[in-house]
């Protein structure tokens, strides 16, 4: 039976184009001979895709179609479906291994030819790659094949990975697969001290934490996943980001079939499954690793928690992402009891809503250690609540990639990961360091004796142990913090105002206005910009002849800092400026990461210049005889423009050569960017605006609430009692 032919909306015709959804819906209207919809809703309509490339080819549209979207379309019209992913994922690791001649000539064979080489190539990882061995191609693979070469060619082996993962290795909650996202991951691997060599996560899924570990200098990666499909993609993810690093992942369920029995290491960090009660419970009610309790049905988690103990070497460190219910439900109490009186659980961190998925829960790592024979006792455990963190942002709006996962809807948005980071190590720092002596700081971090923790709920809730009451506050000083921030919101408010009033727009006509655009990659090759990135292990120079020198210490500007339009707030550790590019006013920065509020764009100010470019972050840098900065920045931003450049399914990665400029001449150019630039003054201060109008909320109600203020007589303003009253 012949296969039906794949679909695609008008967002995907636009991707593959590489135009607007806009253009997209002038060609429908415009042009007879459009293909009509072959499916869908009215509303909604679908069109077969090989009818919308011939009209395209027709047109000399398909020159546009980038690497990433040429594997992407490839996938969707191979027979076998989502299953070609999963094949094609070990010819990543072989490919990425190759020079860029070689991927060109290896496109150029003959379909039978390639497909010979992509099995003889995936024949060598059946010892390295789960699964490596049922991947064999044919003739009639060979487009997706070309595709794949020609996608880890030009964009390297992770961004091909992440086309795949669009497609069997879809993240979702029906699959209950996430991917911790990099910031959750590296605070996860620092949290144990002192670089492990040794590391294993049980439910490696994509290999975040895995990854996270190598950056830290593990040289030894264990990684186990029930999924077989998640286990194959986290082994060539470890390979691609960790190259000198020995990766040993086998597919399987580490409760019930644990891969690596015997096997004590110096680490464990996992994000297991929440909420399993098909995790063995029956089955495994004599296993040797329920040291301190046989978990209940409902407690998987606390099951997890002990097989990841069971793997350490005495005073080995285990760092778990789990639900909040794991500190409080009953059923748990006892086991929860048995960690805290053996002084295996060492410190206990509440994080926001939004920072991992599910989104709308606040989870918790716990941190663990193996109880050393004749170690020292350990007499109290540390909690951390970082689930109000200041910089938190709780207006509307997208969300940033959540754990293991991320949205692109949802009420909380992007979470300022450096505060929150810095906040938890430094806690812990000063807590491993003189676990006695540790002071508290009232709202934040305490320090708790075992003994006031063992009761009949045994509750180990960050916030039940760590919040502070108002009335520790002297009412004078609330009444003036109070009265300081709503001044300052009222200064706000009038320069938001100011700031709408200086934007002006008139309509483009009847139908929305039409250009023709190039790609970054384009404008890069015709010498109109330049594009920059910081490598991910920076061994390579980046920086172009005549760029500003490199300070001996520097911050670094990263993603968070152009979403809150804050200054360089990163760490030069982890980069070696010789080998990084650093900034220049007018360089136009786009955050990698695609979602979540604030910014995706920032033109780099005079306080910028000489900053040190975050590796999650694109650097263009354009020739001003030729680009106007605001202009490419306002066009570079463009919420569709991102959204065609990006790939993957829960994170979304933006590819900086895929985003598109129109091709104007330099003059409407800057009136342009001078319009693009007054919008951003206005989104900035609205976004100002509006923190301070949620703090001066949250200090007025916590204070009334608190009893440190009272509502005044007049109920119009403050009042503000002197100090002798």
């Amino acid at each position: 039976m012949p296969q039906p032919s794949a679909q695609v909306t008008a967002a995907e015709i636009s991707r593959i184009a590489g135009v607007t959804r806009a253009t997209v819906s002038n060609w429908r209207r415009r042009h007879d001979d459009f293909p009509a919809p072959s499916g869908g809703t009215e509303s909604s309509p679908l069109y077969d895709l090989p009818a919308v490339r011939a009209w395209l080819d027709a047109r000399g549209h398909t020159a546009a179609v980038s690497p990433l979207e040429e594997l992407r379309t490839s996938l969707r019209l191979h027979p076998q479906g989502g299953g070609a992913a999963a094949n094609l994922l070990p010819l990543v690791l072989t490919t990425a291994r190759r020079t860029p001649d070689e991927l060109t000539a290896l496109t150029e064979l003959p379909d039978a030819d390639l497909a010979a080489r992509a099995n003889g190539a995936v024949s060598t990882l059946a010892e390295t790659v789960p699964g490596a061995e049922a991947s064999r191609f044919s003739a009639g693979d060979a487009p997706a094949l070309r595709a794949l070469v020609r996608c880890v060619r030009d964009e390297g082996g992770e961004g091909a990975l992440g086309v795949l993962a669009e497609r069997e290795l879809e993240d979702s909650a029906t699959s209950g697969t996430y991917r911790t996202p990099d910031p959750l991951a590296d605070l996860v691997a620092r949290l144990v001290p002192g670089p492990p060599s040794r590391v294993l996560d049980p439910a490696c899924g994509s290999g975040t934490l895995l990854t996270a570990a190598a950056r830290r200098g593990a040289t030894e990666l264990y990684g186990q996943d029930s999924v077989p499909v998640q286990a194959r993609r986290s082994a060539v993810a470890l390979m691609l980001a960790a190259p000198d690093a020995t990766v040993t992942v086998h597919t399987g369920d580490s409760l019930r079939a644990d891969a690596f029995g015997g096997l004590a290491i110096d680490a464990v960090l996992c994000n297991p499954p929440y909420g399993d009660r098909d995790w063995g419970h029956d089955e495994l009610a004599y296993d040797p690793r329920w040291a301190y309790g046989v978990p209940a049905r409902a407690e998987s988690e606390l099951a997890w928690v002990q097989h990841a103990l069971a793997h350490l070497v005495p005073g080995g460190h285990a760092v778990l992402i789990l639900p909040p219910a794991t500190a409080s439900r009953a059923s748990g109490r006892r086991v929860r009891m048995e960690l805290v009186r053996s002084g295996a659980l060492r410190a206990v961190v509440a994080l926001p809503a939004g920072a991992a998925a599910p989104l709308h829960v606040g989870l918790q790592i716990w941190v663990l250690q193996r109880p050393e024979p004749s170690g020292p006792e350990r007499r109290s455990v540390l909690f951390v609540d970082t689930s109000e963190e200041p910089g938190t942002v709780r207006a509307g709006g997208t969300t940033e990639a959540g754990s293991r996962g991320g949205t692109r809807g949802g009420g909380r948005a992007s979470l300022d990961w450096t505060a929150l980071t810095d906040r938890v190590l430094t806690a812990w720092a000063a807590f491993t360091d003189a676990p006695d002596e540790f002071t508290d700081e009232p709202g934040i971090a305490r320090a708790v004796p075992v003994v006031d923790l063992i009761g009949d709920l045994i509750d180990l809730s960050p916030a039940r142990h760590v919040r502070v009451s108002r009335t520790d506050i002297e009412p004078a000083e609330l009444a003036r913090e109070t009265d300081d921030s709503r001044r300052r919101l009222v200064a706000a408010a009038g320069s938001l105002g100011r700031a709408a009033g200086h934007v002006g727009w008139q309509a483009a006509g009847p139908v929305a206005r039409e250009w023709r655009t190039a790609t970054a990659s384009d404008l890069a090759r015709g010498g109109a910009l330049t594009l920059l990135r910081t490598a991910p292990d920076a061994k390579e120079p980046k920086e172009p002849q005549g760029a500003p020198s490199v300070p001996t210490a520097t911050a670094v500007l990263t993603g968070e800092d152009i979403a809150r339009g804050t200054d360089p707030t990163g760490d030069p550790s982890g980069l070696r400026p010789d080998s990084t590019p650093v900034i220049a006013a007018g360089d136009v920065l786009v955050r990698s990461l695609a979602g979540g509020s604030g910014p995706m764009v920032r033109v780099a100010a005079e306080s910028d210049e000489g900053a040190l470019l975050g590796r999650q972050v694109h650097l263009f840098r354009p020739d001003p005889a030729r680009l106007d900065p605001w202009f490419l920045a306002g066009f570079l931003g463009a919420e569709e423009n991102i959204a065609g450049a990006s790939t993957g399914s829960t994170i979304l990665h933006v590819s900086p050569g895929r985003l598109r400029v129109p091709l104007l001449p330099l003059e409407e150019q800057r009136r342009y960017g001078e319009a693009f630039r007054r919008v951003h003054e206005l989104g900035a201060e609205a976004r100002r605006t509006t923190e301070l109008a949620e703090q001066t909320a949250r200090l007025l109600a916590s204070g009334l609430t608190g009893g440190g203020l009272i509502p005044s007589s007049t109920g119009t303003g403050p009042s503000v009692p002197s100090d002798s009253a």
